[in-house]
């Protein structure tokens, strides 16, 4: 069974960085997987954020293009999300996922709140 723990959230002012991580605690051998982000602002639906697959492929949402950076780290079954220029538009809780054979697992989600 697959289990992601996030951890990095917190309270941030406009302009300043937060670094989000997430870890796959199992260590269930999942080969083929695509781990990403998506946040859930209150009243909104979840949007994807960023997502970085097996192969080394990576998207973003146009809205964090060039401020948000995501990558993994291999050996700790890790996936970091990088958020630098963070705007009042980017306070929501964000969800760490993973996708696997048509399968899609979610993290417990932290929230980020970007406020002056």
């Amino acid at each position: 069974q697959v289990q992601l723990v996030e951890s990095g959230g917190g309270r941030v002012q406009p302009g300043g960085s937060l670094r989000l991580s997430c870890k796959e605690a199992s260590e269930s051998i999942v080969t083929d997987n695509v781990m990403g982000w998506y946040r859930q602002a209150p009243g909104k639906q979840r949007e994807l954020v960023a997502r970085t697959a097996t192969n080394g492929s990576t998207n973003y949402a146009d809205s964090v293009q060039g401020r948000f950076t995501i990558f993994r780290d291999r050996a700790k079954n890790t996936v970091h999300l990088q958020m630098n220029s963070l705007q009042s538009e980017d306070t929501a809780v964000y969800y760490c996922s993973l996708f696997t054979y048509g399968y899609m697992f979610w993290g417990q989600g932290t929230q980020v709140t970007v406020s002056s």
